[in-house]
């Protein structure tokens, strides 16, 4: 049945949409607001992503590369070897920086206050001296010597460099005085100040002076706890997979286990801390901020995501490959083994891998056990103390130093690398092992 109506100059007929072709048109018209809602939204996320990452790396990028200034050292044996033994002892203790400021006060002959000359002495990074008490003892040869050497800048002449120092304000307002400028302006003239990729930020462990400060000890320790928790959490948590989805009976207790499994993946991090705070550390006494422990509470944290993905990849394997291989004589555990693990494992290892970058990114749960120790070492071994990237990060964005700020983007920049790094590892291993039934 049609609606119409007589159209009086005409004389045609009108036909109007009937009630069932208005739903329609509605319909429609709400599945495309729908799309367009749905299109904007990922519009959003991806400007919202792209701000982030790019606010991340506008900031970090310059914490790969580092300042030096150019110095002619003269390894004067009177500072280093006055008696002429060549005692190692001797030129382990020698002072070097005497040596630096020496040099500097070469250059700037005018600089005869003792302030002005601490300014002048601070162009130069605290450690450059160790790192010519290196090279001497390394190389006795070198005292009597004179050479051009390329040491590294302190901080504000680095931050200087880098454009993060204002010269327009006023000299109460920035931290480089006016006649610092003038002194770096004149060595840059000289061709004495150059920028060089800064290979310390991946081969130091943590400092104090930030042109010092490396990731290299956060790394580790971030490696050798990942390596705990993947030998606790793999095994533990595929064989509970496979004994609840093929061998436990289903009845309320199993019924009961599924449901804490669950609630445990959602339960927050800082809880597992707690709970390796009073086991591991305060009952069994383990060593605090070891790796080992890290490794043990991050396990109990990765456990539920590594059975819950396990479960569903072995509840994929289709039940005919069960029943032929039932059929043909296998006993269950054959079946299982021979049959639907090496099946269900591209799943398995995709859920295992999501489950280790979720630990590799976890910071609340290694506060809790002493993992935000400041160490200046790389941890040679399971048990000894160490910090993982993300506490890094947390460490250095706490520092009030201006380049702490560019390091903890930097660091940020390498952790989510390693994160981007395992999920498309995760996928790659899907895309490749996956079989479609």
């Amino acid at each position: 049945m049609t609606d119409a109506i007589m159209n009086s100059k005409s004389g045609t007929e009108i036909r109007r949409p009937t009630l069932s072709e208005d739903r329609l048109k509605k319909r429609y018209a709400a599945e495309r607001r729908f799309r367009m809602y749905g299109l904007g939204s990922i519009i959003a996320a991806g400007l919202m992503l792209v701000f982030l990452v790019g606010s991340i790396s506008g900031t970090g990028y310059s914490a790969f590369l580092q300042t030096y200034i150019k110095l002619n050292i003269s390894f004067d044996p009177e500072y280093l070897d006055p008696a002429g033994t060549g005692d190692v002892a001797q030129l382990k203790t020698a002072d070097y920086g005497g040596l630096i400021k020496k040099n500097l006060r070469d250059n700037f002959p005018e600089v005869t206050g003792r302030k002005d000359k601490r300014k002048l002495y601070n162009f130069v990074s605290p450690n450059a001296g160790f790192v010519l008490r290196d090279m001497v003892i390394e190389d006795p040869a070198l005292v009597g010597q004179t050479f051009d050497l390329w040491v590294k800048a302190s901080d504000d002449i680095d931050m200087l460099t880098k454009g993060y120092v204002d010269r327009t304000l006023e000299e109460s307002n920035r931290r480089v005085t006016n006649t610092a400028l003038t002194w770096y302006d004149k060595l840059d003239s000289n061709d004495r100040i150059e920028t060089r990729f800064n290979t310390d930020f991946f081969t130091n462990a943590d400092s104090r002076e930030p042109g010092e400060a490396g990731i290299l000890g956060a790394v580790t320790g971030s490696l050798l706890t990942l390596v705990i928790t993947l030998l606790l959490s793999f095994p533990i948590g595929v064989m509970a997979a496979i004994y609840l989805e093929e061998f436990a009976p289903k009845n309320k207790w199993t019924d009961l286990i599924e449901v804490n499994i669950n609630n445990l993946a959602a339960v927050p991090s800082i809880v597992f801390g707690l709970l390796g705070l009073a086991m591991f550390l305060n009952f069994f006494g383990f060593p605090r901020s070891a790796p080992l422990v890290g490794g043990m509470v991050l396990a109990l944290m990765t456990l539920p995501t590594i059975i819950i993905a396990s479960r569903s990849a072995l509840k994929a394997v289709p039940p005919s490959i069960r029943e032929a291989a039932l059929g043909l004589g296998a006993s269950p555990l054959q079946v299982v083994t021979h049959h639907v693990l090496p099946l269900a494992m591209p799943g398995i290892l995709t859920g295992t891998i999501i489950g280790m970058a979720q630990a590799l990114g976890e910071t609340a749960p290694l506060l809790m056990i002493g993992m935000i120790a400041f160490i200046v070492d790389v941890p040679g071994g399971f048990t000894d103390p160490a910090t993982v990237l993300p506490v890094q990060i947390y460490l250095w964005a706490d520092s009030p130093e201006r380049a702490f700020v560019e390091r903890t983007s930097a660091a940020i920049m390498v952790l989510l690398a390693f994160l981007i790094f395992m999920n498309i590892l995760a996928v790659m291993l899907r895309k490749k092992f996956e079989r479609r039934w």
